[in-house]
């Protein structure tokens, strides 16, 4: 009777300890990793941040990507989130303190930068341009060196959105 408990509880702990080893499997790093943007970097004065994730040319082009004329979710998988921590002029435009999607409009010579109230949308499939809450210009510069990785900063008063030879930028006020 001994030995048939021993085996049992061998058995069952045999069991519980592979499906534990089991359940530790982690998923191989994402193609577009999210990253997350702040301003100021340091200190307890928040203006904004951003999170988005980080596509990669990978070969391809920035108008297969991200095609111009067609709304954009400004990264990869989850439509970007902006998060302004005090009311602000975003390209000359008044956003009030709070979190919104950031999506923008490629174009050749210029992009459009909206800010919409929706958050938590999966790309740009549910846009929906009544929910805009600013729409700005931004002018296209070239790069100096091609960007593999796209990516978001803030200098200077500015947002900046950098990709392949393509950089745009938006004063934040």
């Amino acid at each position: 009777m001994k030995k048939l408990i021993s085996t049992i509880a061998i058995l069952v702990f045999a069991v519980i300890f592979t499906n534990d080893a089991n359940a530790q499997k982690f998923r191989k790093l994402d193609k577009s990793p999210a990253d997350i943007v702040l301003s100021p970097t340091r200190g307890a004065d928040k203006v904004l941040k951003i999170v988005y994730s980080r596509p990669q040319l990978d070969g391809r082009s920035l108008d297969k990507l991200a095609p111009n004329g067609k709304v954009w979710r400004t990264g990869a998988n989850e439509a970007s989130q902006i998060t302004f921590y005090k009311d602000v002029s975003f390209g000359g435009e008044k956003i009030k303190a709070g979190t919104y999607s950031l999506f923008t409009i490629p174009g050749e010579k210029e992009w459009t930068i909206i800010i919409n109230s929706a958050t938590n949308d999966w790309g740009a499939f549910s846009y929906n341009k009544d929910k805009d809450v600013a729409r700005v210009k931004a002018t296209v510069t070239k790069a100096a060196d091609s960007i593999e990785a796209f990516s978001i900063a803030v200098q200077d008063g500015k947002l900046y959105l950098g990709w392949a030879n393509t950089i745009v930028s938006v004063p934040v006020k």
